[in-house]
């Protein structure tokens, strides 16, 4: 049977692939994306937007438990958790669906099957009704990844849980566990401790939140501790004993090992690339640590395979899957776009009080050479935080000294992960001190600390 013919291919129909097809049709290739399970992958299924549907419940409710700051009265305040998932489940199955309309809108063949790679440029589907043979003088690899699971701490649906698991929880934790400090283990962690679950969070480094500015973790950590979380740092569970009801956690400190007893525990230990089952090895893919090594084009070395977002490896963030799968469809159609920079993408964690970030951190900056200046400006100093509310959090700014290059920024508190985009821009356009200075921000709004932490890092900030 001859291959059905394309001009791209693309495996995975996450924000890498669902994207990456849609610019390549816009850009008038011929393109089909093979997706196993859902259209619009983990991320709109099973990651960032049914977490923040969650987070949102989570906010709100907090919010009425505050009523009587803001001059309201609320009685009996209280939450139906399966009404809460219910919403969750409902906002991510109308992104999915969403999804299948752009693709079909896009004359995107979508083919619901499992996919394999049996030669160069050809590309076996493995549906209900048989095996499809496809072939395409581009495929791109977009499978993303899947919970890292570590020895002994399997997810088991009912008293160890993975994010999955965590989005439709059988039950409220009420003695919680979260394994990892990431943004994914945070996440939950604040959704759950805000609902009333006595919620602890282990982290075997040195601090929680390790990818952020050293000052914005520590910082993080006061809030949460503040509202009841126990951080351990520094600190690895080395076994769990799962009995009727409770698991017990053997957790280590500094050598020492003791038992702590829980109702849930929540695994969230990193990531790992779908690689398995494509026939990679076979064609002369590179991959290190579950992840398939590419260069700055997402180019794997092998002719016209290419691979984007999570499995070609960090930062593990939707939106550089997304800005991935448009520069390797431009590439594909005879374009010349720009490569995406790793230190220019944004990471946003949405606990509370929602942490963000771009470019390096303090320690990093100093790590590559450059002589820094360094701005700070907190929330208590700024009108519109203290209306709204919300006075603890903190906006950070790291500059090269010598060429007053925005080299970082970092922030803490309400808001934040929609203040950065102003630095992604700054960085994006090459700003520097000086243009930042000469901005006029409106007042009063959150993004006036943007400018007082510019002014700060050189001994000019105004309300601070």
């Amino acid at each position: 049977m001859a291959a059905t013919s394309y001009d791209m291919i693309v495996i995975g129909a996450g924000p890498g692939g669902y994207v990456s097809a849609i610019r390549g049709a816009q850009l008038g290739l011929k393109v089909a994306v093979v997706e196993r399970e859902h259209l619009g992958g983990i991320c709109l299924n099973w990651g960032c937007i049914p977490t923040k549907a969650l987070l949102r419940s989570a906010e709100i409710f907090h919010l009425m438990e505050r009523a009587g700051e803001f001059g309201l009265s609320a009685g009996k305040i209280g939450y139906d958790i399966d009404a809460v998932v219910k919403r969750s489940r409902a906002v991510a199955g109308q992104l999915s669906a969403g999804v299948g309309h752009l693709l079909k809108k896009n004359k995107v063949t979508v083919i619901m099957g499992e996919a394999s790679l049996p030669a160069r440029g050809r590309v076996a589907v493995k549906t209900d009704k048989g095996v499809q043979e496809l072939s395409a003088k581009a495929i791109v690899l977009a499978t993303g990844a899947r919970a890292r699971e570590l020895p002994g701490l399997e997810a088991d649906g009912k008293l160890v849980w993975s994010y999955k698991h965590a989005l439709k929880p059988p039950h409220m934790p009420r003695r919680l566990l979260v394994i990892g400090s990431g943004a994914i283990g945070i996440e939950f962690a604040s959704f759950y401790n805000t609902l009333g679950a006595e919620t602890t969070v282990v982290e075997v480094l040195d601090r929680i939140l390790p990818a952020e500015d050293e000052e914005i973790s520590k910082f993080a950590k006061k809030q949460f501790v503040k509202q009841g979380m126990k951080i351990m740092e520094k600190s690895t569970v080395r076994q769990l004993d799962r009995g009727k009801g409770r698991v017990v956690a053997h957790i280590e400190t500094g050598g020492k090992v003791e038992k702590h007893e829980f109702d849930t525990v929540i695994s969230a230990v990193g990531i790992v690339g779908n690689v398995e089952n494509l026939g990679l090895e076979a064609l002369g893919v590179k991959i290190e640590r579950t992840h398939v090594v590419v260069d700055e084009y997402c180019r794997t070395g092998v002719e016209g395979l290419y691979a984007i977002g999570d499995i070609a490896g960090p930062p593990w963030l939707a939106h550089k899957a997304s800005h991935e799968g448009v520069m390797v469809a431009e590439l594909v159609a005879g374009g010349k776009p720009h490569p995406v920079r790793p230190e220019s993408i944004a990471g946003c964690t949405y606990c509370h009080p929602q942490v963000a970030s771009v470019g390096y951190t303090e320690a990093r900056a100093k790590e590559l050479g450059y002589e820094v200046r360094v701005g700070r400006f907190p929330f208590i100093g700024n009108g519109k935080a203290i209306a709204l509310g919300e006075p603890e959090g903190m906006v950070k700014t790291v500059f090269d000294a010598k060429t007053g290059e925005l080299l970082g920024a970092h922030m803490v508190g309400a808001e934040v992960t929609e203040l950065i985009q102003g630095y992604i821009i700054g960085r994006q356009l090459e700003t520097t001190e000086e243009d930042l200075m000469h901005t006029v921000f409106p007042h009063p709004t959150l993004s006036e600390m943007m400018h007082e932490s510019v002014l700060d890092a050189w001994g000019r900030a105004i309300h601070f």
